[in-house]
């Protein structure tokens, strides 16, 4: 069995694909204050993300991409 490990540009596909998810999942008024703060936390994660990625620093120090397979 062959087994690769992700690039950034995988990495990159797969935030952006949850990005355009979220965009859509998240277009209409949220129901309550906690669907609220979820959809927050969320959008700060994937933001986060992309923004680490830009900078150079992801993955961590440590880290390497996950293995696919």
């Amino acid at each position: 069995m062959s087994v690769r490990r992700e690039n950034p540009r995988d990495d990159d596909r797969r935030t952006r694909a949850l990005l355009d998810a979220a965009d859509f999942a998240f277009g209409r008024a949220s129901a309550n204050g906690l669907a609220a703060h979820f959809e927050d936390v969320v959008m700060e994660g994937l933001m986060n993300d992309k923004a680490a990625a830009a900078e150079g620093a992801y993955p961590p120090a440590g880290h390497t991409y996950p293995k696919r397979g």
